[in-house]
């Protein structure tokens, strides 16, 4: 028996499907962020723990094991030195195959086939594949990049909530509730930046969201601004040729209601998720068609 295995690790957390030949779902795993800028070695861990998970579910015995191909899908891959130092990396699989995270999304939502995603979670990229050619736009990293993210609402709810605090302008109950969790105090608000992740940026987008939608004047500008950088992004994937875009991620759903009508009327539905992008890159294929040709165990992508 042949079993196909696939991992999302992204920068909130880390996922696992192990399936077995027919696709099957015999094992799952769950474990926290793993992003490629935490450390090829705290990366590593949270890959086999995440893994295990799934192996432990489904009882598969070491032997067992060996008989897995793998699929991953690692936010920050393309970091200089990341694909070797994975490539090193033993599982004990029969074959593992690398690519980011937005390439695993893509295969995904378009069943292998040409299409884009545009990933808006804690970051924001594009991925596209055209001819079954696969390339990116944006996601250079936070906070030079991620427009319309997660991360970036928080960010800018931050900037705010700091101006409005020492008096460069005014405050709005977004500004209060976010240095409320500071007892309204700057230096505390900067210790925390001091050690602060995209991902705890992120974790202010709700709140964020919220208020916009209670039409506070500074979280409506927020939100609408990155409305606007969504906006130009589908715009930009559409331009280079694509048919057929799908938006992702954890905050998708909510931005939706910010972005013009005719821009939802041009994005489809997603055919799958991250997690049947990585079972494809592991080489499983459940229903191939002629647009989305099977990738052979331990092929990278």
């Amino acid at each position: 028996m042949t079993y196909f295995l696939g991992i999302d690790a992204g920068g909130s957390n880390c996922r696992a499907r192990l399936v077995d030949a027919q696709g099957v779902v015999i094992g799952q795993g769950r474990s926290g962020p793993a992003n490629a800028r935490i450390g090829i070695e705290p990366l590593y861990r949270t890959l086999l723990d995440t893994a295990d998970q799934a192996l432990a579910e489904a009882g598969l015995s070491l032997a067992q094991r060996g008989t897995i191909h793998a699929g991953m899908g690692i936010a920050g891959i393309t970091r200089l030195g990341m694909h070797t130092a994975l490539a090193e990396l033993e599982f004990g699989f029969a074959s593992v195959a690398f690519a980011s995270d937005a390439t695993i999304a893509n295969l995904g939502a378009h069943a292998g086939g040409d299409g884009a995603i545009l990933i808006i979670g804690t970051g924001s990229a594009a991925r596209l594949r055209i001819d079954g050619k696969d390339f990116t736009i944006g996601g250079y990293g936070f906070p030079i990049s991620d427009e319309g993210s997660a991360a970036a609402l928080g960010l800018s709810a931050m900037r705010h909530a700091l101006r409005a605090l020492d008096g460069r302008t005014r405050k709005t109950p977004l500004s209060t509730a976010i240095t409320e969790g500071f007892g309204h105090d700057t230096a505390r608000a900067i210790a925390w930046m001091d050690q602060a992740t995209p991902r705890d940026y992120g974790a202010f987008a709700p709140l964020v969201m919220e208020y916009a939608e209670a039409n506070d004047p500074i979280a409506r500008s927020i939100v609408e601004n990155a409305a606007g950088h969504i906006e130009r992004f589908i715009e930009t994937i559409f331009e280079r040729g694509v048919t057929r875009c799908t938006l992702v991620g954890g905050l998708a759903p909510r931005m939706s209601s910010w972005l013009r009508a005719r821009t939802m009327q041009r994005l489809s539905s997603p055919l799958g998720d991250p997690l049947d992008g990585a079972l494809r890159l592991a080489g499983f294929i459940s229903a191939p068609t002629a647009s989305a040709a099977p990738l052979s165990p331990g092929q990278s992508a």
